[in-house]
Protein backbone atom coordinates (compact mmCIF):
# COMPACT_ATOMS: atom_id res chain seq x y z
CA UNK A 1 0.00 0.00 0.00
CA UNK A 2 1.14 3.55 -0.70
CA UNK A 3 2.22 6.17 1.82
CA UNK A 4 -1.20 7.80 1.49
CA UNK A 5 -2.75 4.46 2.45
CA UNK A 6 -0.70 4.38 5.64
CA UNK A 7 -1.78 7.90 6.51
CA UNK A 8 -5.41 6.95 5.90
CA UNK A 9 -5.11 4.02 8.32
CA UNK A 10 -3.47 6.25 10.92
CA UNK A 11 -6.25 8.81 10.51
CA UNK A 12 -8.93 6.13 10.95
CA UNK A 13 -7.22 4.87 14.12
CA UNK A 14 -7.02 8.40 15.52
CA UNK A 15 -10.70 9.05 14.73
CA UNK A 16 -11.83 5.84 16.45
CA UNK A 17 -9.57 6.61 19.40
CA UNK A 18 -11.05 10.12 19.68
CA UNK A 19 -14.62 8.86 19.42
CA UNK A 20 -14.00 6.45 22.28
CA UNK A 21 -13.22 9.36 24.58
CA UNK A 22 -15.75 11.79 23.10
CA UNK A 23 -18.55 9.35 23.92
CA UNK A 24 -17.02 8.74 27.38
CA UNK A 25 -16.08 5.13 26.76
CA UNK A 26 -13.79 4.90 29.82
CA UNK A 27 -16.67 5.89 32.12
CA UNK A 28 -18.52 2.66 31.26
CA UNK A 29 -15.50 0.49 32.03
CA UNK A 30 -15.40 1.13 35.76
CA UNK A 31 -16.67 -0.84 38.73
CA UNK A 32 -18.91 2.02 39.87
CA UNK A 33 -20.63 2.30 36.48
CA UNK A 34 -20.95 -1.48 36.33
CA UNK A 35 -23.18 -1.46 39.41
CA UNK A 36 -25.67 0.70 37.52
CA UNK A 37 -25.99 -1.40 34.38
CA UNK A 38 -25.18 -4.99 35.44
CA UNK A 39 -28.84 -6.08 35.78
CA UNK A 40 -29.80 -4.63 32.42
CA UNK A 41 -26.69 -6.17 30.85
CA UNK A 42 -27.50 -9.68 32.07
CA UNK A 43 -31.09 -9.30 30.91
CA UNK A 44 -30.00 -8.21 27.44
CA UNK A 45 -27.54 -11.09 27.10
CA UNK A 46 -30.21 -13.57 28.14
CA UNK A 47 -32.59 -12.30 25.44
CA UNK A 48 -29.96 -11.80 22.69
CA UNK A 49 -27.29 -14.35 23.52
CA UNK A 50 -25.69 -14.98 20.11
CA UNK A 51 -25.61 -11.29 19.21
CA UNK A 52 -24.19 -10.50 22.65
CA UNK A 53 -21.33 -12.96 22.11
CA UNK A 54 -20.47 -11.43 18.74
CA UNK A 55 -20.76 -7.89 20.11
CA UNK A 56 -18.62 -8.64 23.16
CA UNK A 57 -15.88 -10.23 21.04
CA UNK A 58 -15.97 -7.33 18.58
CA UNK A 59 -15.70 -4.73 21.34
CA UNK A 60 -12.83 -6.59 22.98
CA UNK A 61 -10.96 -6.94 19.69
CA UNK A 62 -11.42 -3.21 19.03
CA UNK A 63 -10.15 -2.24 22.48
CA UNK A 64 -7.05 -4.40 22.10
CA UNK A 65 -6.38 -3.37 18.49
CA UNK A 66 -6.57 0.34 19.32
CA UNK A 67 -4.78 -0.16 22.67
CA UNK A 68 -7.66 1.57 24.46
CA UNK A 69 -7.89 1.60 28.26
CA UNK A 70 -10.27 -0.81 29.96
CA UNK A 71 -9.14 -4.22 28.69
CA UNK A 72 -8.68 -5.55 32.25
CA UNK A 73 -12.21 -4.58 33.22
CA UNK A 74 -13.62 -6.03 30.00
CA UNK A 75 -11.82 -9.29 30.79
CA UNK A 76 -13.62 -9.51 34.12
CA UNK A 77 -16.88 -8.52 32.46
CA UNK A 78 -16.54 -11.43 30.03
CA UNK A 79 -16.37 -13.84 32.92
CA UNK A 80 -19.30 -12.17 34.68
CA UNK A 81 -21.57 -12.22 31.64
CA UNK A 82 -20.64 -15.52 30.00
CA UNK A 83 -19.30 -17.56 32.90
CA UNK A 84 -15.91 -19.11 33.60
CA UNK A 85 -15.49 -21.43 30.62
CA UNK A 86 -17.20 -19.62 27.76
CA UNK A 87 -15.84 -16.33 29.05
CA UNK A 88 -12.33 -17.81 29.03
CA UNK A 89 -12.67 -19.05 25.44
CA UNK A 90 -14.05 -15.71 24.23
CA UNK A 91 -11.31 -13.83 26.06
CA UNK A 92 -8.49 -15.87 24.56
CA UNK A 93 -9.92 -15.70 21.04
CA UNK A 94 -10.69 -11.96 21.15
CA UNK A 95 -7.41 -11.00 22.82
CA UNK A 96 -5.39 -13.08 20.36
CA UNK A 97 -7.15 -11.61 17.32
CA UNK A 98 -6.78 -8.08 18.68
CA UNK A 99 -3.11 -8.61 19.49
CA UNK A 100 -2.38 -9.96 16.01
CA UNK A 101 -4.22 -7.04 14.39
CA UNK A 102 -2.30 -4.39 16.33
CA UNK A 103 0.91 -6.33 15.65
CA UNK A 104 0.25 -6.30 11.90
CA UNK A 105 -0.80 -2.65 11.90
CA UNK A 106 2.26 -1.55 13.84
CA UNK A 107 4.58 -3.65 11.70
CA UNK A 108 3.05 -2.32 8.51
CA UNK A 109 3.05 1.30 9.64
CA UNK A 110 6.25 1.59 11.64
CA UNK A 111 8.53 -1.39 10.96
CA UNK A 112 10.63 0.20 8.22
CA UNK A 113 11.17 3.32 10.31
CA UNK A 114 12.11 1.33 13.45
CA UNK A 115 14.41 -0.96 11.48
CA UNK A 116 16.29 2.00 10.01
CA UNK A 117 16.86 3.38 13.51
CA UNK A 118 18.01 0.03 14.94
CA UNK A 119 20.51 -0.55 12.13
CA UNK A 120 22.65 2.28 13.44
CA UNK A 121 22.82 0.92 17.02
CA UNK A 122 25.08 -2.10 17.47
CA UNK A 123 23.74 -2.96 20.94
CA UNK A 124 20.18 -2.96 19.62
CA UNK A 125 21.18 -5.23 16.74
CA UNK A 126 22.74 -7.70 19.16
CA UNK A 127 19.61 -7.78 21.27
CA UNK A 128 17.50 -8.35 18.17
CA UNK A 129 19.74 -11.25 17.10
CA UNK A 130 19.40 -12.89 20.52
CA UNK A 131 15.65 -12.41 20.45
CA UNK A 132 15.37 -13.81 16.93
CA UNK A 133 16.92 -17.12 18.04
CA UNK A 134 14.41 -17.62 20.84
CA UNK A 135 11.54 -15.30 19.91
CA UNK A 136 8.75 -17.71 20.85
CA UNK A 137 10.21 -18.41 24.31
CA UNK A 138 10.66 -14.71 25.07
CA UNK A 139 7.14 -13.91 23.91
CA UNK A 140 5.68 -16.68 26.08
CA UNK A 141 7.58 -15.27 29.04
CA UNK A 142 6.25 -11.75 28.42
CA UNK A 143 2.70 -13.03 28.05
CA UNK A 144 2.82 -15.19 31.17
CA UNK A 145 4.54 -12.67 33.44
CA UNK A 146 2.64 -9.35 33.54
CA UNK A 147 5.76 -7.19 33.75
CA UNK A 148 4.56 -4.94 30.95
CA UNK A 149 1.06 -3.89 29.80
CA UNK A 150 -0.49 -6.06 27.10
CA UNK A 151 -0.45 -3.24 24.55
CA UNK A 152 3.24 -2.51 25.13
CA UNK A 153 4.17 -6.10 24.28
CA UNK A 154 1.93 -5.96 21.18
CA UNK A 155 3.62 -2.87 19.78
CA UNK A 156 7.15 -3.86 20.80
CA UNK A 157 6.94 -7.28 19.19
CA UNK A 158 5.96 -5.66 15.89
CA UNK A 159 9.38 -4.01 15.82
CA UNK A 160 11.19 -7.35 16.08
CA UNK A 161 11.79 -10.03 13.46
CA UNK A 162 9.35 -12.52 14.99
CA UNK A 163 7.13 -14.19 12.41
CA UNK A 164 3.38 -13.57 12.55
CA UNK A 165 2.63 -17.28 13.08
CA UNK A 166 5.04 -17.45 16.03
CA UNK A 167 3.53 -14.29 17.47
CA UNK A 168 0.01 -15.69 17.16
CA UNK A 169 0.93 -19.01 18.82
CA UNK A 170 2.99 -17.34 21.55
CA UNK A 171 0.16 -14.95 22.32
CA UNK A 172 -2.55 -17.62 22.27
CA UNK A 173 -0.79 -20.03 24.61
CA UNK A 174 0.84 -17.30 26.70
CA UNK A 175 -2.44 -15.63 27.68
CA UNK A 176 -4.29 -18.85 28.54
CA UNK A 177 -3.50 -18.83 32.29
CA UNK A 178 -4.09 -15.11 32.83
CA UNK A 179 -7.29 -15.12 30.81
CA UNK A 180 -8.65 -17.98 32.89
CA UNK A 181 -7.92 -16.04 36.08
CA UNK A 182 -9.82 -13.02 34.76
CA UNK A 183 -12.78 -15.09 33.53
CA UNK A 184 -12.93 -17.02 36.80
CA UNK A 185 -12.77 -13.90 38.97
CA UNK A 186 -15.24 -12.17 36.67
CA UNK A 187 -17.98 -14.42 38.02
CA UNK A 188 -17.69 -12.50 41.29
CA UNK A 189 -17.22 -9.09 39.65
CA UNK A 190 -20.11 -7.66 41.63
CA UNK A 191 -18.14 -8.22 44.86
CA UNK A 192 -14.77 -6.90 43.62
CA UNK A 193 -14.04 -3.46 45.02
CA UNK A 194 -10.75 -2.70 43.24
CA UNK A 195 -9.14 -4.13 40.10
CA UNK A 196 -5.85 -4.58 41.94
CA UNK A 197 -7.57 -7.35 43.91
CA UNK A 198 -7.48 -9.56 40.82
CA UNK A 199 -3.83 -10.60 41.02
CA UNK A 200 -2.48 -11.64 44.42
CA UNK A 201 1.23 -11.84 45.19
CA UNK A 202 1.08 -15.63 45.21
CA UNK A 203 -0.56 -15.72 41.80
CA UNK A 204 2.01 -13.35 40.30
CA UNK A 205 4.78 -15.50 41.76
CA UNK A 206 3.26 -18.60 40.15
CA UNK A 207 3.09 -16.83 36.78
CA UNK A 208 6.71 -15.72 37.18
CA UNK A 209 7.84 -19.30 37.76
CA UNK A 210 5.85 -20.48 34.76
CA UNK A 211 7.37 -17.70 32.68
CA UNK A 212 10.90 -18.64 33.74
CA UNK A 213 10.15 -22.22 32.71
CA UNK A 214 9.54 -20.91 29.18
CA UNK A 215 13.07 -19.48 29.20
CA UNK A 216 14.78 -22.78 30.05
CA UNK A 217 15.59 -23.46 26.35
CA UNK A 218 17.20 -20.01 26.15
CA UNK A 219 19.40 -20.62 29.17
CA UNK A 220 20.30 -24.10 27.91
CA UNK A 221 21.27 -22.75 24.50
CA UNK A 222 23.40 -19.99 26.01
CA UNK A 223 25.18 -22.47 28.29
CA UNK A 224 25.88 -24.74 25.32
CA UNK A 225 27.25 -21.82 23.28
CA UNK A 226 29.48 -20.72 26.17
CA UNK A 227 30.78 -24.26 26.56
CA UNK A 228 31.54 -24.61 22.83
CA UNK A 229 33.34 -21.27 22.75
CA UNK A 230 35.76 -22.20 25.50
Amino acid sequence: MTVSGKWLILLLILVLFALFFIFEGPSYLTLSAFQDYKVALLSYVENHFVFSVLLAVSIYITVVTLSLPGAAFLSLLMGFVFGRWLGWVLLVVAATIGAVLVFLLARYLFYDWAKSKIQGISAAQKIMQIFERHSLQYLLFLRLVPLFPFWVVNLTMAMTTIKTKQYLLGTFFGILPGSFVFANLGQSLASIERLDQVFSGELLFAFALLGLLMLVPVFASKSRDDYENR
